[in-house]
C-alpha cells in the first residue's frame, strides 16, 4: 500500500508502446485518484485498449512506468536495472487490477456462479463456501440473482456482460479497467450493463473505462481523456472536454462529430 491517499492510485509517466515498427503509445501520461472515474474517449486505433492491457500487463511496455497503488506493474529495479517481474509477482499484482472485455470471456463450460468462484478460489484462496457467497452476492448487486446455474449460452449478451462485471469487482480489485464493454451488445442491451457501472461509481469504486458512450461517459466521469494518435490530446473534468471551447481541438471535434453522426 502507498499509504498517501493524495498520491495517485494509477499512476502513468512517458508509457511508449510498439508493435512492430508501429509506435502505438507515444509518451502517455495518466493520472486517476481513488474512487474517480476515468472515461478514455478517442478514434479507432488512437491506442486507448494499449493502454488498458498495458495498465494490466496483458500488453508488455516498452518505456515509461505503471504504478498501481505505489508499485510499478511490469517491471522491477534490481540494481539499477530494470528487469520484467516474474509470472509470481505479476499474478499478485494483476488480482488488484481488475478488467471487463468487449467479449465477455467467461468459461462457457461454467455457470455464471462459477464463473465467479473460479478467481475467488485461484488466486484469492477462499474455500469453496465462502467463494460461493460472494459471488452470489455480486451476481444478485448485478441483478442476475435468478441466473447462478446459468450457463453463458442460456444468458442473454448484457446478462453475460454483467456476469463480466460480477467476476471482476468480486475480487475486490483497487482499480477496474472496462474496455468498450457495451460495443458487442445490442442496443437495448446496453442501458443493463451501464446502469451496474453507475452503481460501482456511486460505491466509489476506481474505474478508467473506454467508451464510445459519450453520454455516459458526461454524466459518470471524474475525467475525460481523448486519446489521439498515441497521445492524450485533451483531457479534463467532462463539462470542459465537452464545452465549446474544447472543441476548438480540430481532432476532438471532428471526433465528437463522427460519434453524433453515426448515433443518428
Amino acid at each position: 500500500m502507498s499509504g498517501n491517499d493524495a498520491a495517485p492510485l494509477v499512476r502513468v509517466r512517458g508509457l511508449t508502446k510498439s508493435f512492430g515498427s508501429n509506435q502505438v503509445l507515444k509518451g502517455v501520461d495518466l493520472d486517476v485518484m481513488k474512487g474517480q472515474v476515468v472515461s478514455v474517449i478517442g478514434a479507432s486505433g488512437s491506442g486507448k485498449t494499449t493502454l488498458l492491457r498495458c495498465v494490466n500487463l496483458l500488453e508488455t511496455y516498452d518505456g515509461g512506468s505503471i504504478e498501481v497503488d505505489g508499485v510499478e506493474v511490469g517491471y522491477t529495479d534490481a540494481n539499477g536495472r530494470r528487469r520484467p517481474r516474474g509470472e509470481r509477482e505479476l499474478a499478485r499484482i494483476r488480482a488488484d487490477i481488475g478488467m471487463v472485455f468487449q467479449l465477455f470471456n467467461l468459461f462457457p463450460h461454467l455457470t455464471a456462479r462459477d464463473n465467479v468462484v473460479l478467481g475467488l478460489r485461484k488466486v484469492r484462496g477462499m474455500d469453496r463456501a465462502q467463494a460461493r457467497e460472494v459471488a452470489e452476492q455480486w451476481l444478485a448487486r448485478v441483478g442476475l440473482a435468478d441466473k447462478f446455474d446459468a450457463l453463458p449460452i442460456e444468458l442473454s449478451g448484457g446478462q453475460q456482460q454483467r456476469v463480466g462485471i460480477a467476476r471482476a469487482v468480486a475480487m475486490s480489485p483497487k482499480v477496474l479497467l472496462l474496455d468498450e464493454i457495451t460495443s458487442a451488445l445490442d442496443p437495448e442491451l446496453v442501458g443493463e450493463v451501464l446502469t451496474v457501472v453507475r452503481e460501482l461509481a456511486k460505491d466509489g469504486m476506481t474505474m478508467i473505462l473506454v467508451t464510445h458512450e459519450m453520454s455516459f461517459a458526461r454524466d459518470v466521469s471524474s475525467r475525460v481523456v481523448f486519446m489521439d494518435a498515441g497521445r492524450v490530446a485533451v483531457e479534463g473534468p467532462p463539462n470542459e472536454v465537452f464545452s465549446a471551447q474544447a472543441q476548438m481541438h480540430e481532432r476532438l471535434r471532428t471526433f465528437l462529430a463522427r460519434i453524433e453522426m453515426n448515433r443518428a
